[in-house]
């Protein structure tokens, strides 16, 4: 008796991928010149590299993106294809996870080694007293070697309406999502919507923290340890938040405009839930360990 095999579709030769990776360099590239111009009071051309590297991104983004929707809704996809989508989301998840656990680990050694060495501890008395003399072990440091004085962010305030407001855009977007199983659409659409407007939200009230961080408690990208922990983990969970506000209001205008999406095709959506959740846990282990602790 014959198998029956179904088909895979095989796409043909595609520009997007050499396109991604040359506006990945560009990001690169020109996110660390500018970083170290910023920092150095420094003219130079980083700017324009990342601005030319986020426009390129986004183009690719956008064609990539519109040449998957179009193969999608033309039935080219099979069950296998969408369990391929599913693992290379749950892979680019995992990468996502091991990524901020780099910045966490960097955290956890300046707290629980790096302090306690120069603190003299662990027979390095003479070390820590030739490294830095009056220094005392104490989280957070606001106090370089410099001299350089900073207050700590308090947790009470801005980071923890910003906790609340993720933890509200999870539930809203978990509704979305029942209404969509369920085929309520205009529950799905103002659900999904109201997720988008708390994750503008969050960016907002995070770029006025960042205001209040320079110019108030004197908080900076080069304020010692510190600073560098504290600006790097928010900082780029501020992206990861971005670009999944991002991608749930493209879903949004898709269910909108072209009323994409049933009970039971609509894993670019799952896959925009799955993100997003990623990026309000990120930020409750971030809330816990970098504002309260």
């Amino acid at each position: 008796m014959a198998k029956t095999y179904q088909t895979y579709y095989v796409p043909e030769q595609s520009p997007w991928p050499i396109v991604g990776a040359i506006a990945l360099f560009l990001l690169a590239f020109g996110a660390g010149h500018f970083v170290n111009e910023v920092t150095r009071n420094k003219e130079g051309h980083g700017e324009y590299m990342l601005m030319a590297g986020v426009a390129l991104l986004v183009f690719m983004l956008v064609g990539w993106f519109r040449n998957v929707i179009d193969e999608s809704m033309s039935g080219l996809y099979s069950a296998q294809m969408d369990r391929s989508f599913r693992q290379g989301m749950s892979w680019f998840i995992f990468s996502e996870v091991m990524f901020f656990a780099a910045f966490f680990g960097a955290l956890f050694y300046a707290r629980m080694i790096a302090m306690p060495w120069l603190d003299g501890e662990s027979n390095n008395a003479m070390t820590a007293e030739i490294l830095w003399p009056d220094f005392t072990a104490h989280w957070p440091m606001t106090k370089t070697p410099g001299g350089i004085e900073t207050t700590a962010m308090p947790w009470q305030g801005l980071p923890l309406y910003n906790t609340l407001i993720l933890l509200t855009s999870s539930v809203t977007l978990q509704f979305a999502h029942v209404a969509l199983e369920q085929g309520k659409r205009l529950q799905l659409r103002l659900m999904l919507l109201l997720t988008v407007l708390l994750g503008a939200s969050f960016l907002g009230l995070q770029a006025y923290e960042y205001m209040h961080a320079y110019q108030d408690l004197n908080l900076r990208l080069d304020s010692g340890i510190y600073g560098n922990t504290f600006f790097l983990l928010t900082g780029f969970h501020g992206l990861h938040v971005t670009l999944g506000a991002l991608f749930l209001a493209i879903i949004w205008l898709r269910i909108m405009l072209k009323n994409h999406f049933t009970a039971h095709n609509h894993f670019a959506f799952q896959a925009a839930a799955w993100y997003w959740h990623f990026v309000d846990v990120v930020w409750l282990c971030l809330f816990v360990f970098v504002y309260v602790l």
